[in-house]
């Protein structure tokens, strides 16, 4: 007989033991180890069983078990200091508090995927993680975060394999009630509710779910409930899944319905209300729209609130290429929007204009959700140096005449948050090597350049660390490969084999990652025969541990799972590389420390940064990898070693991936491979070690999440904030006002003449010159406009690369809108030599000379028109 319902049935705990209950329902004891000691400690068989989740383990344990522990004072005395931490933890001063004022109130983050623990499984790949880290870490740093996502029903899927190595793909439900939440309910107890409404008068409703992820708040908006019919209860069933109006469902929820819970939040529990709004990749996009709405409700018009939301909003793309990007029908938007719809009191039109890809080869039809975000923060960033770079060329149509390296997109590096990541076993020798406090401190706030005291662990404890690790993940293996054979299939009595998976003491390479193409799971594959010999060598034999899933629609990267598993069944070479079905937070916490070298071989430049790496250098693990992400940012040879590309405009993609999977295998069997197995005097590989210490001493504080975070606060956060204190009513009005002024006149802005003088009769290095400019204003004034002299090396086709920027002053005219400005010019570059002039809007409020995508440059003719002086 199967129930009809299901649900846990869970025993009351002694008062003595209610404090069990807190620590179970914060998920900080996901990344603080004394707590998750203490929950083992319950009952350790059923903690296995539970899957390391202290509210599963609480709502099993036999109440003999519950009334043993209320007697026992040893575990009374360790769960009050737990329980103690816990409270200092979530309500002591961290670095947040002893920063100078001036700081946002609170910051708003929003995501659409949540990597907190692998027992609340809301994630899918790297977004999710790092979002996760970003909790973890703001809270660690006592940043005053509220996280705003969905609770997804089915989460994300767990992974199996077929028979013949085909991915299958499992949606397990799962029960708000049975994990680490509470409702977030009105003062008379009912549950809290935000409503959406949806085209032909149906509306859409979800509950709030709270997460507490050390001291940070997380709301999750659950479309599940009574109030919706079975079309809208839906929307949050599945991570990444359905159609176009579905995905677009998930996202209003997100960011409109995502306000709404951060509203009812700060309104219940007396949070301070968000002065900066974080979107995460533009799937939470909407937000902004709200906003303009909760502003247009309280007088201000439309032009007006988009200057007010646009100060105080950051927003971050993730993705490198236009294809990662979510783009709707602007039809399927137009009709969620107005007065049939959401939002009734904002026209459509304005909505789609914000989505709208105005520059050379974008889709008319299409709305497009990174635009969206772009148009509506003032400030945005990509995730590594490489892909801000990237991100300003791929959205420079959006700013027309600007040099890419202009356009207002920065970039903050990722890291990933320590704590979590890191084994305890790499904790626990830097505790022993510098003291508890100071180890906590150096792998949560990152305010350190270099971990110094590294250099006084002994060779020998840093290579018997790195042993027992690698011991560790070969047992983890062989015991997740024989549950993914027997799911596959196959008897106990044909497995023994699994037995000699795998060797503690053999050079261990791991790979795990979701699996687009770009990705190239099967690079290592390109010559069989070659990696066999590798994985085979009788004196420098290498292991290959490798994981990942693909999206349930990529039958692609299906395809590419199937022809490594096929590879890995082989006979031959099975115990020398092993693939792994499922791979989550709890399998990639073994994989990190266990693996000596991290390989990453993307397409570059499509891993806009790639975190995994970042892990698996915490743990003292090498980087094997193509020049992409963070890699191309802090690659030095003591670190790793970094997979040459064939990226030319003239390689074909085959071809490419011949050269650069030829250049693997040569690394390989060349420099790393001999550098794990060459022994020095003592029996030890003296320069593995060495490269070892030398990644945790100085990539080691770079990776941290904890960095990351401070960074944010510092370029973004706080800048956004200041500037949404400074964006009054009057001030967005009259901003408003001025941008319209500014647009209507720009196209009667010109720039008439330029000329120069100089006392040298030579261009010679070090000489100034006079440069003056006759501009034509029309209806604007000089002060809203700024006009500069750009000048720097220039090429055969007079560009100016490296360029500098000096503005230009006031010097006379005014009749008829005509003015002359002039300034100095030095030649303090030697070799060709260039400049220009141009004039750009300018107020006080703009975040970038670029924010209005206006600029006027000399015409052929005028003047000296581009002003090359020396070649």
């Amino acid at each position: 007989m199967k129930a009809i319902r299901r649900f846990t049935v869970r025993p009351v705990l002694p008062d003595a033991l209610k404090p069990l209950s807190d620590l179970a329902h914060n998920l900080r004891w996901s990344w603080h180890a004394e707590t998750r000691d203490l929950f083992q400690s319950v009952d350790p068989e059923r903690w296995a069983a539970a899957g390391g989740d202290p509210v599963r383990l609480l709502g099993s344990v036999p109440s003999a078990r519950l009334t043993e522990l209320a007697g026992d004072h040893r575990f009374l005395r360790r769960l009050t200091a737990a329980s103690e931490d816990l409270a200092e933890y979530t309500g002591g001063e961290r670095w947040y508090q002893t920063q100078s004022a001036g700081l946002p109130a609170a910051i708003a983050y929003f995501s659409p995927e949540f990597g907190i623990t692998a027992a609340l499984p809301q994630y899918s790949g790297g977004l999710g993680i790092l979002a996760g880290d970003h909790l973890k870490a703001a809270s660690d740093l006592g940043v005053p975060l509220i996280g705003v996502g969905l609770l997804y029903r089915h989460g994300y899927f767990r992974q199996s394999l077929s028979r013949e190595g085909w991915q299958q793909e499992h949606y397990p439900v799962l029960d708000p009630h049975e994990l680490a939440l509470a409702p977030l309910t009105e003062q008379d107890g009912t549950p809290c509710h935000v409503t959406l409404a949806l085209p032909g008068g149906r509306r859409l409703t979800a509950r709030i779910w709270l997460a507490r992820v050390g001291r940070i708040p997380l709301l999750l908006l659950d479309s599940d409930v009574e109030e919706n019919d079975l079309g809208e209860r839906d929307v949050t069933d599945r991570l990444y899944g359905g159609g176009s109006e579905h995905r677009l469902l998930q996202e209003m929820l997100l960011g409109i319905g995502g306000v709404r819970a951060v509203r009812s939040y700060c309104r219940l529990t007396g949070h301070p209300a968000p002065e900066v709004f974080h979107t995460n990749e533009g799937h939470a996009g909407f937000l902004g729209l709200e906003r303009i709405a909760e502003l247009c409700e309280a007088g201000l018009d439309f032009d007006a609130a988009l200057e007010a939301v646009r100060a105080g909003t950051v927003f971050t793309t993730h993705t490198p290429v236009p294809a990662g990007i979510d783009r709707f029908d602007r039809e399927l938007v137009a009709r969620h929007f107005g007065p049939e719809a959401e939002l009734p009191g904002i026209d459509a039109r304005r909505v789609l204009h914000l989505g709208r890809e105005t520059y050379p080869g974008g889709e008319s039809h299409l709305f497009n959700m990174a635009v969206m975000g772009l148009r509506l923060g003032q400030r945005a960033n990509g995730v590594s140096l490489l892909h801000g770079r990237v991100s300003r060329e791929m959205f420079s149509g959006l700013w027309p005449g600007f040099d890419a390296e202009e356009v207002p997109i920065t970039s903050v590096t990722n890291g990933v948050h320590a704590p979590t990541w890191v084994a305890p076993e790499v904790i626990r020798l830097g505790a022993r090597q510098i003291g508890a406090k100071r180890a906590e401190d150096a792998l949560t706030v990152g305010d350190s350049d270099r971990w110094d005291s590294v250099a006084d662990i002994a060779d020998q404890d840093i290579w018997e660390l790195r042993r027992v690790l690698r011991e560790k993940l070969v047992g983890e293996v062989r015991e997740r490969l024989r549950a993914s054979w027997r799911q596959r299939g196959a008897g106990t009595a044909e497995l023994g084999w699994i037995d000699d998976v795998l060797d503690p003491d053999v050079l261990t390479i791991g790979f795990a990652r979701r699996v687009p193409s770009y990705k190239r799971l099967t690079l290592m594959l390109r010559d069989r025969d070659r990696l066999t010999r590798l994985l085979l060598h009788p004196e420098r034999p290498v292991q290959i541990v490798v994981a990942g899933k693909a999206h349930p629609a990529d039958d692609g990267g299906k395809r590419l799972i199937q022809e490594l598993v096929r590879f890995a069944d082989d006979p031959r070479v099975r115990h020398r590389i092993v693939f792994l079905p499922d791979y989550g937070m709890a399998m990639a916490q073994k994989l990190y420390p266990g693996c000596d070298v991290w390989l990453n071989n993307p397409l570059r430049p499509l891993e806009a940064c790639g975190t995994s790496g970042m892990k698996a250098a915490l743990n003292g693990c090498l980087n094997l990898s193509v020049r992409d992400g963070w890699w191309d940012e802090w690659f030095q040879p003591d670190f790793g070693w970094s997979i040459p590309t064939a990226d030319g405009v003239g390689t074909d993609e085959d071809r490419r991936d011949e050269l650069e999977a030829a250049a693997l295998y040569d690394l390989l069997e060349h420099r790393v491979a001999p550098r794990f197995y060459e022994r020095g005097a003592e029996g030890l590989p003296d320069r593995w070690i060495q490269m070892v210490r030398r990644t945790l001493t100085h990539l080691g504080p770079k990776v941290l999440a904890g960095r990351m975070v401070r960074e944010y606060v510092e370029r973004l956060y706080t800048p956004a904030a200041r500037a949404h204190r400074a964006m009054t009513t009057q001030e967005a009005r009259d901003l408003a006002g001025w941008k319209t002024r500014v647009r209507e006149a720009w196209p009667r802005v010109t720039v008439e003449h330029v000329e120069t003088s100089s006392a040298a009769d030579r261009a010679e290095l070090g000489a100034a010159l006079v440069v003056r400019v006759r501009v034509g204003l029309g209806e604007l004034a000089p002060d809203d406009v700024e006009v500069q002299v750009v000048s720097g090396r220039v090429d055969e086709e007079d560009r100016i690369a490296d360029a500098s920027v000096v503005p230009l002053k006031p010097a006379g005219g005014g009749e008829e809108g005509r003015w002359v400005y002039e300034g100095p010019l030095s030649l303090d570059r030697a070799g060709p030599f260039g400049y220009t002039v141009r004039i750009l809007p300018s107020h006080p409020l703009l975040a970038a000379p670029a924010e209005l995508g206006l600029l006027t440059v000399p015409a052929d003719g005028t003047g000296e028109g581009a002003g090359v002086l020396m070649r």
